[in-house]
């Protein structure tokens, strides 16, 4: 059987099928220009690889400025590139506080010269800073939180427009399944930081709609990285393994797939102020 395709506004269906080439991931992602923030380590990390294997022209960032260095030097090495770090084709690594509302724009502004421009931004950048409790939560703490693992997205995506609306590109939040259960004890602003980055990607959905820009977000459930080798216990991950129907802990590879799929035109065009749930059955919305 044929599968056919509606032709828009003609209620008619047409007899065409989709021209899908074989090597569809390559054509895709060859020569655009992605920002992922938040990448020397972690899902970030494994995300940023995957674009640069596909032909991408990556820029990573983390705060630690050799940590990005080394993750850039092995990113290139991983896809082969050999082109020197932070060459126009190569993956140019940027350092920042995304606690810092200026380093966030000095990291976008950078990232769109030496890309030449931008096709996909991931905000990716935050952690939870530590478990504290409502108690114990200082107006310092609150401020660095909310700055870090919130407004950065907000100050990259406002940075990022102008490049973006020239390639009528991709924004993609990284938001977290605490963002809809509320997470564990000591969690409640990172918690909240996570909620904000779901909501935030389908609000500027409807308001970047219109400059051809679409807005998503990917929503890791618990995923054995060093943020819960820092957070968690193993005795709580153990647990929480237990629980999930697919028996284990997710990896950052896992994640990969549901950001080339949102950044990529072809299979995700008509995909926006949408939220991917990446987490082993963990939690049903």
């Amino acid at each position: 059987m044929t599968d056919t395709l509606a032709t828009a506004g003609s209620g008619a269906p047409s007899s065409q099928t989709p021209d899908w080439p074989a090597d569809l991931l390559g054509r895709e992602f060859a020569g655009k220009r992605v920002l992922v923030t938040g990448s020397s380590r972690g899902i970030g990390a494994a995300v940023a690889a995957a674009f640069a294997q596909l032909g991408a022209r990556v820029a990573i960032h983390g705060r630690d400025p050799a940590a990005v260095e080394a993750a850039a030097a092995a990113m290139e090495q991983g896809a082969g590139q050999g082109t020197g770090r932070g060459t126009a084709v190569g993956v140019v690594p940027l350092a920042g506080d995304f606690a810092d509302r200026a380093q966030v724009r000095a990291v976008v502004e950078q990232a769109v010269e030496r890309l030449g421009g931008l096709d996909v931004l991931i905000n990716n950048a935050g952690t939870m800073l530590g478990r504290v409790t409502l108690a114990d939560i200082d107006d310092d703490f609150l401020q660095r939180q909310f700055d870090l693992n919130a407004a950065s997205s907000v100050v990259a995506s406002r940075a990022a427009l102008p490049a973006l609306t020239a390639t009528k590109g991709s924004i993609i939040n990284t938001g977290s399944i605490s963002g809809r259960t509320g997470g564990s004890p000591g969690s409640s602003l990172y918690s909240a930081a996570k909620a904000f980055q779901a909501s935030l990607a389908r609000s500027l959905a409807t308001e970047l709609a219109p400059h051809g820009i679409r807005v998503n977000a990917v929503s890791p459930g618990t995923v054995a990285t060093d943020f819960h080798e820092r957070y968690s216990t193993p005795e709580k991950l153990a647990q929480t393994a237990a629980r999930i129907p697919l028996k284990r802990l997710g990896t950052a590879g896992d994640c990969v797939g549901a950001y080339l799929f949102l950044a990529s035109g072809r299979l995700a065009g008509y995909v926006t102020g949408q939220v991917i749930e990446v987490n082993g059955g963990q939690f049903y919305g």
